[in-house]
């Protein structure tokens, strides 16, 4: 399993984005460079890296525990010291620690990614074959100096992340999805389907959640918004969270999640299990993928409909795509108040497009008039989040559903994200109240939760109420 490229003259730079480096490059630097770029140098390197690997291979009983990393640094080091004196390497300090921590990431971990999976500050890695490696840092994607060796380097990363979570990919089957055992979310796609060699793709999940402080601080929403979604979801409305790809609807999920009561029995259902709901009776659901024969599927819908025979007081489903929606919208017309799901869409009118044809794909032959009856009687707020062209994530609108007049649903905004302008890059701008009373205030009262009526003020873009 070389690690290098027997056919490249030249030894990879450490790893970082094109520019600037140091903006991405990791704490630990994956690959060093040498004082003498010799083939003999190059070669030197690729044969410890092997004799390291062929020792632990060849001595199954060594008492090398690699489940537990400490304990093995501290064994795999004398072997690594050994390979060093007997292939006569002189290194520095520095190199000899950039080559040790890149033979324990090959043998303990996922390769050259490594250290980007253990920086806190990226989102997502994207592996687009062996030559190309690009993360997500506060919304921008950005190239990194990290290759594999070829293909088939990449290709052994990929199993070695999927086979411990029972999970195949091959030419029969090849594309898969996963979670990691830390949350992450991974996607991996090969040849043929891939033209580029095989890409993978791993969301990260964060080690400390974010909270509503935090997103208040960055500009996500206002303090005001959370007040208005915390009554929204102790009053037991149905709320839909929309937005595009990476935009922040799973987070703003967990964080409307953590205001359901404790004493509510809920169950989660998603595809890839990464919701943190911090209450104690959480029922977690995960969907499962056919088996090498086909065999075995059981969809998101189909743990949708098992979860009303399991006497939910409340149901959240990661993200609806499909014929899931019809159940979703049964179970929120019958009884089970204070679901909440997180759609796909480009705005709040489109997420009840969206809703509409997936209520088609369940296959029911339903009249349009009917779906559009079922989505207004059923949903209460649609809450609309977007990434920005500055990378930042910003809730963009909160939008109530008042009901049909004729074929169409009513809707009308209740929280509006006002841009003031720019400075540099970066969007300046508020999410604001459009200063009506929602109808859903109803439903919040008679839920015996209050709100302050300045919640709703109609406020100018400099934060200043307005009299009319």
């Amino acid at each position: 399993m070389p690690l290098f490229r027997r056919d490249r003259p030249q030894v990879q730079t450490e790893v970082g984005p094109v520019a600037p480096v140091a903006e991405v490059m990791p704490r630990k630097p994956m690959v060093f460079q040498v004082q003498e770029n010799s083939a003999r140098s190059l070669q030197s390197h690729v044969e410890v890296k092997e004799r390291v690997q062929e020792h632990l291979i060849g001595t199954p009983n060594a008492g090398i525990d690699l489940q537990t990393p400490e304990l093995a640094r501290q064994a795999i080091e004398p072997i690594f010291e050994e390979a060093l004196q007997e292939e006569g390497l002189i290194l520095n300090r520095k190199e000899r620690d950039s080559l040790f921590e890149m033979i324990l990431a090959e043998i303990l971990g996922y390769g050259p990614i490594q250290p980007l999976l253990e920086d806190a500050s990226l989102t997502e890695v994207m592996v687009n074959g062996p030559d190309q490696v690009y993360v997500e840092r506060k919304g921008k994607i950005l190239l990194t100096d990290v290759k594999f060796e070829d293909e088939g380097h990449v290709q052994r990363i990929i199993e070695r992340i999927v086979s411990p979570l029972g999970r195949r990919i091959d030419e029969s089957s090849p594309m898969v999805n996963a979670r990691l055992p830390d949350g992450s979310r991974v996607n991996a796609i090969i040849p043929p389907l891939s033209l580029v060699g095989p890409v993978l793709t791993i969301r990260k999940f964060s080690k400390i959640p974010l909270t509503v402080d935090d997103l208040i601080g960055f500009g996500t929403f206002t303090r005001e918004f959370v007040q208005f979604v915390e009554a929204a979801v102790t009053a037991r409305l149905n709320i839909i969270i929309s937005g595009g790809t990476g935009s922040g609807k799973t987070t703003l999920l967990n964080i409307l999640s953590q205001y359901i009561p404790h004493d509510e029995r809920i169950l989660t259902i998603e595809d890839a299990a990464e919701l943190q709901l911090r209450q104690e009776h959480v029922v977690r659901l995960e969907a499962r993928p056919a088996n090498v024969e086909g065999r075995g599927k059981v969809a998101i819908r189909d743990l949708v409909v098992n979860a009303l025979r399991m006497r939910p007081d409340r149901i959240v489903v990661g993200e609806c795509r499909s014929g899931e929606a019809l159940d979703m919208l049964q179970a929120m017309n019958t009884g089970h108040d204070g679901s909440i799901t997180t759609v796909h869409s480009n705005s709040p009118r489109d997420t009840l497009a969206r809703l509409e044809t997936m209520v088609m794909m369940a296959g029911m032959d339903l009249p349009l008039r009917a779906i559009r009856q079922q989505i207004a009687s059923a949903l209460d707020l649609i809450v609309h989040v977007d990434r920005l062209r500055d990378g930042s994530r910003r809730v963009v609108k909160a939008s109530e559903v008042i009901g049909m007049e004729g074929e169409v649903i009513l809707m009308q905004d209740i929280f509006a994200f006002v841009q003031e302008g720019t400075e540099g890059d970066r969007i300046i701008g508020k999410l604001l109240p459009t200063g009506l009373r929602p109808r859903v205030m109803d439903k919040i009262e008679a839920a015996h939760v209050t709100l302050p009526p300045e919640v709703f003020a109609l406020l100018t873009p400099g934060g200043r109420e307005c009299r009319m």
